[in-house]
């Protein structure tokens, strides 16, 4: 596939990445009559990654996640130059998708951003559980680092073929379940700067901690991966 192609998938996979998950998150907190709760707004994250992992695996290996693309980078299976247009890509789609949500929310005339949000994520202050800047950077550096794991064992040549994309949406899925209290749920930078870009202030201000976080957290996944034995050789579709 060409860089373009790839950019293209990456770009899509994650505006469908955001505006399912953070879409589900907003109307459930936005409008709780017709809301899903914790356990919908994680499948739907989950359910994101399943579908696009089969519908551009084969293009992109589906990252949609910088700290994925870092990650398996740091695991030895993806090349270096590649990793900015990657990156590039993923957050443009993750933005568009925020812009796409907030222009869709609005025409809802109970809808207010500086009330109901984007879904996005925050510690402290703007923790939905009212969690520490330190719980929530621990969780974020932890939970990225086992959605690596994930990652790079399921993608793993000696793993057994065509379940990858169910292991790793399940794997999204529980660490939304685990962590959505604590910070909302990033474990990916690109998910957290489309929401913060659209909502401003706090939200903004805070984006640093999901930058750092889960990268720290797919390196480290990346190196102990490898000192495990990890293959170098991996199947199509991975995620993020």
């Amino acid at each position: 596939m060409t860089t373009m192609q790839k950019s293209l998938a990456e770009f899509l996979g994650t505006f469908w990445l955001v505006f399912g998950g953070c879409g589900s998150a907003v109307i459930s907190a936005a409008f709780p009559e017709v809301g899903i709760g914790l356990l919908g707004v994680s499948l739907a994250f989950g359910l994101t990654v399943v579908t696009m992992a089969y519908a551009i695996g084969h293009i992109s290996g589906c990252h949609l996640n910088p700290a994925v693309t870092i990650g398996l980078w740091m695991g030895g299976r993806f090349p270096a130059q590649e990793i900015p247009v990657y990156i590039v890509s993923q957050v443009a789609g993750a933005i568009l998708a925020s812009a796409a949500l907030y222009l869709i929310a609005s025409g809802n005339a109970d809808y207010n951003l500086a009330v109901n949000g984007l879904a996005s994520n925050g510690v402290a202050e703007h923790s939905p559980g009212g969690f520490s800047m330190g719980s929530g950077i621990a969780i974020e550096v932890l939970l990225t680092f086992f959605f690596l794991m994930i990652i790079l064992g399921a993608t793993d040549g000696r793993a057994p073929a065509g379940f990858a994309p169910l292991a790793i949406g399940l794997g999204l899925t529980l660490i939304h379940l685990i962590s959505i209290p604590i910070t909302n749920t990033s474990v990916n930078p690109a998910r957290s700067t489309g929401p913060a870009l659209i909502e401003g202030g706090i939200a903004l201000s805070q984006l640093w901690v999901f930058w750092v976080a889960p990268i720290a957290g797919a390196v480290l996944a990346g190196i102990v991966y490898k000192v495990m034995g990890g293959s170098a050789k991996d199947v199509p579709s991975t995620d993020g």
